[in-house]
């Protein structure tokens, strides 16, 4: 839950990255995600772990990088963009 704070805070600091930030957690968020704990729209924690283990190494635990998280949002804005032309 730390990291999910963590990352709450990195992301409010870049208020041009709001709605691409609302945007991916809509699209990450398990199905249902209302129905089981922690009752927040969080991706799964085996996906996360999955991706933690493929950008860091390791068992997968690593905290994830504030600078790489704004890196993701900027390119998941940026992305529709470049596949377009």
């Amino acid at each position: 839950m730390t990291a999910l704070l963590g990352a709450v805070v990195v992301v409010l600091r870049h208020p041009d990255l709001w709605g691409t930030a609302l945007r991916q957690t809509r699209l990450l968020a398990r199905p249902g995600w209302w129905r089981r704990p922690p009752f927040l729209p969080v991706p799964d924690p085996e996906y996360l772990r999955f991706r933690l283990l493929t950008a860091y190494g390791g068992d997968g635990t690593a905290a994830p990088d504030p600078s790489d998280l704004i890196a993701y949002l900027r390119w998941c804005r940026a992305y529709p963009q470049v596949i377009a032309h």
